[in-house]
Protein backbone atom coordinates (compact mmCIF):
# COMPACT_ATOMS: atom_id res chain seq x y z
CA UNK A 1 0.00 0.00 0.00
CA UNK A 2 3.01 2.38 1.02
CA UNK A 3 4.60 1.64 -2.55
CA UNK A 4 1.07 2.52 -4.60
CA UNK A 5 0.56 5.81 -2.40
CA UNK A 6 4.54 6.29 -3.31
CA UNK A 7 4.10 5.68 -7.15
CA UNK A 8 0.56 7.74 -6.94
CA UNK A 9 2.23 10.55 -5.47
CA UNK A 10 4.94 10.20 -8.16
CA UNK A 11 2.51 10.29 -11.12
CA UNK A 12 0.58 13.05 -9.94
CA UNK A 13 3.67 15.54 -8.92
CA UNK A 14 3.90 17.96 -6.07
CA UNK A 15 1.05 20.09 -4.70
CA UNK A 16 0.37 22.88 -6.05
CA UNK A 17 1.76 25.85 -4.43
CA UNK A 18 -0.42 27.93 -2.05
CA UNK A 19 -2.14 30.77 -3.54
CA UNK A 20 -2.57 34.55 -2.50
CA UNK A 21 -6.36 35.70 -3.22
CA UNK A 22 -6.15 38.54 -5.49
CA UNK A 23 -6.26 41.97 -3.68
CA UNK A 24 -9.20 43.80 -2.54
CA UNK A 25 -7.38 47.00 -3.52
CA UNK A 26 -5.63 46.44 -6.90
CA UNK A 27 -2.58 49.16 -7.14
CA UNK A 28 -3.85 52.71 -8.53
CA UNK A 29 -1.17 54.99 -10.39
CA UNK A 30 -2.03 59.07 -10.72
CA UNK A 31 0.84 61.49 -11.99
CA UNK A 32 1.66 64.95 -9.54
CA UNK A 33 0.64 67.49 -8.84
CA UNK A 34 -2.89 67.37 -9.59
CA UNK A 35 -3.14 71.09 -9.63
CA UNK A 36 -0.65 73.76 -9.62
CA UNK A 37 -1.51 76.97 -6.49
CA UNK A 38 -4.28 75.09 -5.33
CA UNK A 39 -3.91 74.75 -1.39
CA UNK A 40 -6.41 73.07 1.15
CA UNK A 41 -7.92 70.31 -1.63
CA UNK A 42 -11.16 68.61 -1.17
CA UNK A 43 -12.07 65.75 -3.60
CA UNK A 44 -15.59 64.90 -3.30
CA UNK A 45 -16.36 61.82 -5.73
CA UNK A 46 -20.39 61.86 -6.16
CA UNK A 47 -22.55 59.55 -7.31
CA UNK A 48 -23.15 60.48 -10.31
CA UNK A 49 -19.74 59.18 -11.44
CA UNK A 50 -18.05 62.47 -11.30
CA UNK A 51 -15.17 64.08 -9.12
CA UNK A 52 -15.73 67.19 -7.50
CA UNK A 53 -12.87 69.34 -6.79
CA UNK A 54 -11.92 72.73 -4.80
CA UNK A 55 -9.13 74.89 -2.86
CA UNK A 56 -8.03 77.78 -2.09
CA UNK A 57 -6.81 80.11 -4.47
CA UNK A 58 -3.56 82.25 -3.97
CA UNK A 59 -5.34 84.95 -4.58
CA UNK A 60 -7.69 84.54 -1.26
CA UNK A 61 -10.93 86.06 -3.28
CA UNK A 62 -13.15 83.34 -4.81
CA UNK A 63 -14.36 79.72 -4.70
CA UNK A 64 -13.77 77.53 -7.68
CA UNK A 65 -14.55 74.32 -8.80
CA UNK A 66 -13.79 71.61 -11.20
CA UNK A 67 -14.92 67.84 -12.04
CA UNK A 68 -14.04 65.19 -14.05
CA UNK A 69 -14.86 61.38 -14.46
CA UNK A 70 -11.06 60.12 -13.19
CA UNK A 71 -9.01 62.35 -10.69
CA UNK A 72 -6.33 62.29 -12.67
CA UNK A 73 -8.93 64.22 -15.58
CA UNK A 74 -9.58 66.95 -12.55
CA UNK A 75 -5.59 68.19 -13.72
CA UNK A 76 -6.98 69.66 -16.87
CA UNK A 77 -10.82 70.15 -16.17
CA UNK A 78 -12.28 73.50 -16.91
CA UNK A 79 -12.48 75.28 -13.45
CA UNK A 80 -15.57 77.55 -12.59
CA UNK A 81 -16.00 80.33 -10.34
CA UNK A 82 -19.10 79.45 -8.44
CA UNK A 83 -18.92 82.55 -5.82
CA UNK A 84 -16.60 85.84 -5.05
CA UNK A 85 -15.88 87.60 -2.32
CA UNK A 86 -18.11 90.58 -0.94
CA UNK A 87 -16.60 93.83 -1.93
CA UNK A 88 -17.30 95.38 1.84
CA UNK A 89 -18.02 94.03 5.41
CA UNK A 90 -17.90 90.11 6.23
CA UNK A 91 -16.87 87.78 3.31
CA UNK A 92 -15.21 90.23 2.47
CA UNK A 93 -11.29 88.76 3.19
CA UNK A 94 -9.16 85.86 3.30
CA UNK A 95 -11.32 83.59 1.38
CA UNK A 96 -9.87 80.01 2.46
CA UNK A 97 -10.14 76.18 2.48
CA UNK A 98 -13.52 75.11 0.59
CA UNK A 99 -14.59 71.99 1.02
CA UNK A 100 -17.98 70.70 -0.75
CA UNK A 101 -20.65 68.33 -0.11
CA UNK A 102 -23.74 67.12 -1.18
CA UNK A 103 -26.19 66.26 1.58
CA UNK A 104 -29.91 65.68 1.43
CA UNK A 105 -30.53 66.14 -1.91
CA UNK A 106 -28.63 69.89 -1.91
CA UNK A 107 -24.81 70.90 -2.50
CA UNK A 108 -22.88 72.69 0.28
CA UNK A 109 -19.74 74.84 0.49
CA UNK A 110 -18.21 75.44 3.50
CA UNK A 111 -15.59 78.00 4.00
CA UNK A 112 -13.64 80.28 6.17
CA UNK A 113 -13.79 84.11 5.38
CA UNK A 114 -12.24 87.14 7.29
CA UNK A 115 -13.84 90.82 6.65
CA UNK A 116 -12.64 94.21 4.57
CA UNK A 117 -12.90 95.88 7.84
CA UNK A 118 -10.66 92.92 9.94
CA UNK A 119 -9.28 90.18 7.27
CA UNK A 120 -8.30 88.23 10.39
CA UNK A 121 -11.76 88.29 11.85
CA UNK A 122 -11.72 84.29 10.35
CA UNK A 123 -15.42 83.13 10.33
CA UNK A 124 -17.30 79.66 9.33
CA UNK A 125 -20.14 79.88 6.35
CA UNK A 126 -21.95 77.80 4.26
CA UNK A 127 -22.92 78.12 0.42
CA UNK A 128 -26.09 76.05 -0.43
CA UNK A 129 -26.33 75.26 -4.13
CA UNK A 130 -29.29 73.57 -5.91
CA UNK A 131 -28.99 71.48 -9.06
CA UNK A 132 -27.41 68.35 -10.01
CA UNK A 133 -24.35 69.87 -11.07
CA UNK A 134 -22.58 72.09 -8.57
CA UNK A 135 -20.30 73.60 -11.47
CA UNK A 136 -24.10 75.49 -12.80
CA UNK A 137 -25.80 75.41 -9.42
CA UNK A 138 -27.83 78.26 -8.04
CA UNK A 139 -25.80 79.21 -4.72
CA UNK A 140 -27.39 80.74 -2.03
CA UNK A 141 -25.33 82.41 1.12
CA UNK A 142 -26.30 80.31 4.57
CA UNK A 143 -24.94 82.67 6.34
CA UNK A 144 -21.96 81.55 9.65
CA UNK A 145 -21.55 78.62 11.54
CA UNK A 146 -22.35 80.47 14.67
CA UNK A 147 -19.78 78.26 17.43
CA UNK A 148 -19.12 78.63 21.66
CA UNK A 149 -17.32 81.94 20.59
CA UNK A 150 -16.55 84.81 18.38
CA UNK A 151 -13.41 84.15 17.68
CA UNK A 152 -10.75 83.05 14.94
CA UNK A 153 -12.63 79.86 13.20
CA UNK A 154 -11.97 78.20 10.18
CA UNK A 155 -11.66 74.49 8.65
CA UNK A 156 -15.31 72.90 8.41
CA UNK A 157 -15.74 69.81 7.50
CA UNK A 158 -19.00 67.50 7.87
CA UNK A 159 -19.26 63.50 8.43
CA UNK A 160 -21.98 60.79 9.77
CA UNK A 161 -21.13 58.22 11.89
CA UNK A 162 -24.07 55.96 12.53
CA UNK A 163 -26.61 58.05 11.40
CA UNK A 164 -25.66 61.25 13.23
CA UNK A 165 -24.01 64.64 11.24
CA UNK A 166 -21.14 65.98 12.93
CA UNK A 167 -19.38 68.97 12.25
CA UNK A 168 -15.86 69.41 13.21
CA UNK A 169 -13.38 72.23 12.75
CA UNK A 170 -10.62 74.62 14.01
CA UNK A 171 -10.85 77.41 16.40
CA UNK A 172 -8.96 79.86 18.37
CA UNK A 173 -9.95 79.33 22.29
CA UNK A 174 -10.14 83.25 24.09
CA UNK A 175 -8.78 82.02 27.26
CA UNK A 176 -5.99 79.79 26.12
CA UNK A 177 -2.65 80.97 24.46
CA UNK A 178 -2.63 78.94 21.06
CA UNK A 179 -3.86 79.60 17.57
CA UNK A 180 -6.76 77.17 17.15
CA UNK A 181 -7.54 73.52 18.93
CA UNK A 182 -9.81 70.98 16.52
CA UNK A 183 -13.58 70.50 17.77
CA UNK A 184 -16.52 68.78 17.61
CA UNK A 185 -20.57 69.02 17.31
CA UNK A 186 -23.45 67.42 16.13
CA UNK A 187 -25.60 68.94 13.48
CA UNK A 188 -29.39 70.05 13.50
CA UNK A 189 -29.05 70.78 10.10
CA UNK A 190 -25.93 71.42 6.79
CA UNK A 191 -25.67 75.18 8.61
CA UNK A 192 -26.21 74.80 12.30
CA UNK A 193 -24.46 73.17 14.90
CA UNK A 194 -26.53 72.18 17.94
CA UNK A 195 -25.54 70.90 21.50
CA UNK A 196 -22.07 71.98 23.14
CA UNK A 197 -19.05 71.66 21.30
CA UNK A 198 -16.40 69.54 22.31
CA UNK A 199 -12.63 69.84 22.05
CA UNK A 200 -11.02 67.21 20.43
CA UNK A 201 -7.30 68.13 20.40
CA UNK A 202 -5.30 70.95 21.21
CA UNK A 203 -1.62 71.66 20.28
CA UNK A 204 0.53 70.98 23.01
CA UNK A 205 3.06 68.50 21.16
CA UNK A 206 6.75 70.24 19.92
CA UNK A 207 5.86 69.18 16.14
CA UNK A 208 2.06 70.79 16.53
CA UNK A 209 3.49 74.43 17.90
CA UNK A 210 6.41 75.15 15.24
CA UNK A 211 5.78 79.07 14.70
CA UNK A 212 2.51 78.86 15.68
CA UNK A 213 0.24 76.71 18.21
CA UNK A 214 -1.75 74.92 15.65
CA UNK A 215 -4.59 72.24 15.43
CA UNK A 216 -6.38 72.87 11.79
CA UNK A 217 -7.96 71.31 8.81
CA UNK A 218 -9.90 67.97 10.22
CA UNK A 219 -10.71 65.63 7.83
CA UNK A 220 -12.03 62.07 8.82
CA UNK A 221 -12.00 58.20 6.90
CA UNK A 222 -14.26 55.31 8.31
CA UNK A 223 -12.37 51.65 8.53
CA UNK A 224 -13.39 48.89 9.93
CA UNK A 225 -15.74 50.45 13.25
CA UNK A 226 -13.36 52.96 13.55
CA UNK A 227 -13.16 56.71 13.05
CA UNK A 228 -10.17 58.20 12.01
CA UNK A 229 -9.24 62.21 11.63
CA UNK A 230 -6.67 63.98 10.26
CA UNK A 231 -5.64 67.75 11.40
CA UNK A 232 -2.71 69.89 9.91
CA UNK A 233 -0.05 71.10 13.09
CA UNK A 234 2.14 74.37 13.10
CA UNK A 235 3.20 77.11 10.49
CA UNK A 236 2.22 76.78 6.76
CA UNK A 237 5.97 76.65 6.12
CA UNK A 238 8.24 73.15 5.66
CA UNK A 239 7.10 72.13 9.51
CA UNK A 240 3.46 71.99 8.41
CA UNK A 241 2.54 68.18 8.92
CA UNK A 242 -0.78 65.66 9.98
CA UNK A 243 -1.23 64.68 12.80
CA UNK A 244 -4.11 61.91 13.83
CA UNK A 245 -7.03 60.92 15.89
CA UNK A 246 -8.77 57.97 16.53
CA UNK A 247 -12.38 56.63 18.09
CA UNK A 248 -14.56 53.70 18.22
CA UNK A 249 -17.32 54.18 16.04
CA UNK A 250 -19.53 52.66 18.45
CA UNK A 251 -18.48 55.12 21.24
CA UNK A 252 -19.77 58.35 22.17
CA UNK A 253 -18.16 60.74 19.71
CA UNK A 254 -18.47 63.78 22.08
CA UNK A 255 -16.93 62.50 25.12
CA UNK A 256 -13.16 63.55 24.55
CA UNK A 257 -12.08 60.68 26.55
CA UNK A 258 -13.00 58.44 23.77
CA UNK A 259 -10.47 59.20 21.44
CA UNK A 260 -6.56 58.68 20.84
CA UNK A 261 -4.51 60.97 19.47
CA UNK A 262 -0.94 59.94 17.93
CA UNK A 263 1.85 61.48 20.00
CA UNK A 264 3.93 61.87 16.65
CA UNK A 265 2.74 63.32 13.21
CA UNK A 266 1.88 60.96 10.77
CA UNK A 267 2.87 62.78 7.58
CA UNK A 268 6.08 65.04 7.23
CA UNK A 269 8.13 66.88 4.57
CA UNK A 270 10.37 64.49 3.08
CA UNK A 271 13.76 66.09 1.63
CA UNK A 272 14.71 62.77 -0.86
CA UNK A 273 11.36 63.70 -2.08
CA UNK A 274 11.51 66.80 -2.23
CA UNK A 275 8.11 67.69 -0.46
CA UNK A 276 7.79 70.57 2.15
CA UNK A 277 5.00 71.24 4.46
CA UNK A 278 2.31 68.69 3.58
CA UNK A 279 -1.11 68.83 4.99
CA UNK A 280 -4.50 70.42 5.16
CA UNK A 281 -5.63 66.82 3.55
CA UNK A 282 -9.04 65.05 2.87
CA UNK A 283 -10.03 61.61 1.67
CA UNK A 284 -11.25 60.57 -1.38
CA UNK A 285 -11.58 56.95 -3.40
CA UNK A 286 -10.32 55.80 -6.59
CA UNK A 287 -12.55 55.02 -9.24
CA UNK A 288 -13.14 51.44 -9.03
CA UNK A 289 -14.17 52.10 -5.51
CA UNK A 290 -10.99 49.92 -3.77
CA UNK A 291 -8.60 52.09 -2.89
CA UNK A 292 -8.67 54.93 -0.42
CA UNK A 293 -6.75 58.09 -1.71
CA UNK A 294 -4.84 60.54 -0.17
CA UNK A 295 -5.72 64.50 -1.38
CA UNK A 296 -3.18 67.40 0.29
CA UNK A 297 -1.16 70.32 -0.66
CA UNK A 298 2.53 70.93 -0.14
CA UNK A 299 5.59 72.66 -1.71
CA UNK A 300 9.00 71.24 -3.63
CA UNK A 301 10.91 73.66 -1.61
CA UNK A 302 11.87 74.30 2.18
CA UNK A 303 12.86 77.69 1.83
CA UNK A 304 10.22 80.71 1.94
CA UNK A 305 11.03 84.33 1.79
CA UNK A 306 8.46 86.27 4.14
CA UNK A 307 4.88 85.10 5.23
CA UNK A 308 4.34 81.73 3.96
CA UNK A 309 0.93 82.96 3.46
CA UNK A 310 2.23 84.89 0.61
CA UNK A 311 3.92 82.09 -1.30
CA UNK A 312 1.18 81.18 -3.93
CA UNK A 313 3.15 77.51 -4.39
CA UNK A 314 0.90 75.09 -2.56
CA UNK A 315 0.00 72.62 -4.93
CA UNK A 316 -2.63 69.82 -5.08
CA UNK A 317 -1.24 66.27 -4.77
CA UNK A 318 -2.33 62.72 -4.49
CA UNK A 319 -1.46 59.01 -3.39
CA UNK A 320 -2.83 55.60 -2.18
CA UNK A 321 -3.46 55.17 1.58
CA UNK A 322 -2.80 52.01 2.72
CA UNK A 323 -3.84 50.76 5.87
CA UNK A 324 -1.92 48.25 8.29
CA UNK A 325 -2.58 44.74 9.83
CA UNK A 326 -3.90 46.64 12.60
CA UNK A 327 -6.50 48.53 10.75
CA UNK A 328 -5.14 51.95 11.62
CA UNK A 329 -3.98 53.90 8.03
CA UNK A 330 -0.52 54.46 7.04
CA UNK A 331 0.00 57.53 5.13
CA UNK A 332 3.84 56.61 4.20
CA UNK A 333 5.58 59.73 2.73
CA UNK A 334 4.72 62.68 0.30
CA UNK A 335 6.33 60.59 -2.57
CA UNK A 336 7.97 62.16 -5.55
CA UNK A 337 6.28 64.37 -8.32
CA UNK A 338 5.82 62.16 -10.65
CA UNK A 339 4.02 58.91 -11.26
CA UNK A 340 3.10 57.57 -7.68
CA UNK A 341 4.66 54.19 -6.40
CA UNK A 342 2.69 51.11 -6.03
CA UNK A 343 3.31 47.43 -3.73
CA UNK A 344 4.26 44.31 -4.72
CA UNK A 345 2.63 41.38 -2.59
CA UNK A 346 3.36 38.00 -2.93
CA UNK A 347 1.26 35.36 -4.61
CA UNK A 348 2.08 32.37 -2.14
CA UNK A 349 2.26 35.09 1.00
CA UNK A 350 -0.45 37.08 0.32
CA UNK A 351 0.76 39.26 3.96
CA UNK A 352 4.41 39.70 2.49
CA UNK A 353 5.62 42.94 0.40
CA UNK A 354 8.75 43.34 -1.79
CA UNK A 355 10.62 45.55 0.18
CA UNK A 356 14.54 46.89 0.95
CA UNK A 357 16.31 46.26 3.92
CA UNK A 358 19.73 47.15 4.12
CA UNK A 359 19.87 47.64 0.32
CA UNK A 360 18.78 43.43 -0.27
CA UNK A 361 15.49 43.54 -1.79
CA UNK A 362 13.35 40.65 0.28
CA UNK A 363 9.35 40.08 1.25
CA UNK A 364 8.44 40.61 4.67
CA UNK A 365 5.06 41.46 6.13
CA UNK A 366 4.00 44.55 8.12
CA UNK A 367 6.77 46.84 6.38
CA UNK A 368 7.81 49.60 8.31
CA UNK A 369 8.35 52.43 7.23
CA UNK A 370 5.96 52.02 4.30
CA UNK A 371 8.19 53.83 1.72
CA UNK A 372 10.66 50.41 1.79
CA UNK A 373 7.95 48.38 0.07
CA UNK A 374 6.99 51.23 -2.63
CA UNK A 375 7.97 51.30 -5.86
CA UNK A 376 7.46 53.62 -9.05
CA UNK A 377 7.03 51.55 -12.14
CA UNK A 378 9.04 53.36 -14.97
CA UNK A 379 10.32 53.20 -17.95
CA UNK A 380 13.47 50.66 -18.27
CA UNK A 381 16.99 51.92 -18.06
CA UNK A 382 16.85 50.04 -21.55
CA UNK A 383 14.25 51.72 -23.14
CA UNK A 384 10.99 51.55 -23.74
CA UNK A 385 9.44 48.25 -23.68
CA UNK A 386 10.49 47.54 -20.63
CA UNK A 387 10.31 48.54 -16.67
CA UNK A 388 12.55 49.20 -13.92
CA UNK A 389 11.28 49.51 -10.39
CA UNK A 390 12.38 52.93 -8.58
CA UNK A 391 12.48 53.40 -4.72
CA UNK A 392 9.82 55.72 -3.49
CA UNK A 393 12.12 57.15 -0.50
CA UNK A 394 15.26 56.62 -2.73
CA UNK A 395 14.70 58.32 -5.70
CA UNK A 396 17.49 57.06 -8.44
CA UNK A 397 18.06 53.81 -5.99
CA UNK A 398 16.25 50.69 -8.19
CA UNK A 399 16.18 47.34 -8.01
CA UNK A 400 19.07 45.70 -9.86
CA UNK A 401 20.41 41.75 -10.34
CA UNK A 402 23.84 41.77 -9.17
CA UNK A 403 25.19 37.64 -9.08
CA UNK A 404 21.21 36.76 -9.37
CA UNK A 405 20.55 39.00 -6.15
CA UNK A 406 18.53 41.75 -6.23
CA UNK A 407 19.51 44.74 -4.13
CA UNK A 408 18.77 47.96 -4.21
CA UNK A 409 21.25 50.74 -5.87
CA UNK A 410 21.72 53.84 -7.50
CA UNK A 411 21.81 54.47 -10.79
CA UNK A 412 25.34 54.69 -11.78
CA UNK A 413 24.53 55.68 -15.37
CA UNK A 414 26.43 52.48 -16.70
CA UNK A 415 25.31 50.48 -19.14
CA UNK A 416 25.48 47.37 -16.97
CA UNK A 417 23.66 48.50 -14.14
CA UNK A 418 20.87 49.85 -16.70
CA UNK A 419 20.68 46.09 -18.25
CA UNK A 420 20.44 45.19 -14.57
CA UNK A 421 18.05 47.21 -13.39
CA UNK A 422 15.34 46.52 -16.26
CA UNK A 423 13.22 43.82 -16.77
CA UNK A 424 10.16 42.90 -18.82
CA UNK A 425 7.35 43.04 -17.36
CA UNK A 426 4.59 39.56 -17.73
CA UNK A 427 1.20 38.90 -16.56
CA UNK A 428 1.89 36.58 -13.64
CA UNK A 429 3.08 33.24 -14.42
CA UNK A 430 0.77 31.81 -11.89
CA UNK A 431 -2.61 34.34 -11.92
CA UNK A 432 -2.90 36.03 -15.17
CA UNK A 433 -4.01 38.88 -12.96
CA UNK A 434 -0.48 39.20 -11.18
CA UNK A 435 2.69 40.39 -12.47
CA UNK A 436 6.27 38.61 -12.64
CA UNK A 437 9.30 40.31 -14.10
CA UNK A 438 11.97 38.64 -16.56
CA UNK A 439 15.02 39.79 -16.58
CA UNK A 440 16.63 42.06 -19.27
CA UNK A 441 19.67 40.34 -20.11
CA UNK A 442 19.30 37.09 -18.90
CA UNK A 443 16.16 35.74 -20.98
CA UNK A 444 13.99 33.38 -19.01
CA UNK A 445 15.29 34.20 -15.57
CA UNK A 446 12.93 36.30 -13.45
CA UNK A 447 12.39 37.78 -9.73
CA UNK A 448 11.22 35.54 -7.35
CA UNK A 449 11.78 34.94 -3.68
CA UNK A 450 13.78 32.29 -2.19
CA UNK A 451 14.10 31.76 1.64
CA UNK A 452 12.41 35.51 1.53
CA UNK A 453 14.83 36.81 -0.59
CA UNK A 454 14.56 37.93 -3.60
CA UNK A 455 17.17 36.32 -6.77
CA UNK A 456 16.60 36.25 -10.41
CA UNK A 457 16.37 32.71 -11.68
CA UNK A 458 15.27 30.38 -14.05
CA UNK A 459 12.11 28.61 -13.22
CA UNK A 460 11.19 25.07 -13.79
CA UNK A 461 8.31 23.98 -10.94
CA UNK A 462 5.07 25.55 -9.98
CA UNK A 463 6.50 26.45 -6.66
CA UNK A 464 9.00 28.63 -8.67
CA UNK A 465 6.43 30.45 -10.91
CA UNK A 466 4.69 30.85 -7.92
CA UNK A 467 7.45 32.80 -6.01
CA UNK A 468 7.90 34.70 -9.13
CA UNK A 469 4.43 35.97 -9.30
CA UNK A 470 3.09 39.23 -7.36
CA UNK A 471 0.39 41.81 -6.96
CA UNK A 472 0.58 45.16 -7.60
CA UNK A 473 -1.50 47.09 -4.78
Amino acid sequence: MAVLVALAACLVGPAPAAQAAVPDSPAVTYTNPIAEKRADPHIFKHTDGYYYFTATVPEYDRIVLRRATTIQGLSTAQEVTIWTKHSSGVMGAHIWAPEIHFIDGKWYVYFAAGATNDIWAIRMYVLEGTGSNPLTAAWAEKGQIKTQWESFSLDATTFVVNGVRYLSWAQRDPSVNNNTDIYLAKMANPWTITGTPVMLSRPTYSWETVGYKVNEGPAVIQRGGKVFMSYSASATDSNYCLGLLSASASADLLNTANWTKSSTPVFTSNAATSQYGPGHNSFTVSEDGKSDILVYHDRSYKDISGDPLNDPNRRTRVQKLYWKADGTPDFGIPVADGATPQRLSSYNFADRFIRHWEYRARIEANVSPLADSQFRVVTGLTGSGTVSLESANFPGYYLRHKNFEVWLEKNDGTTRFASDATFYKRAGLSDSAGVSYESYNYAGRYIRHYEYLLQVQALSTATDRADATFYAQ
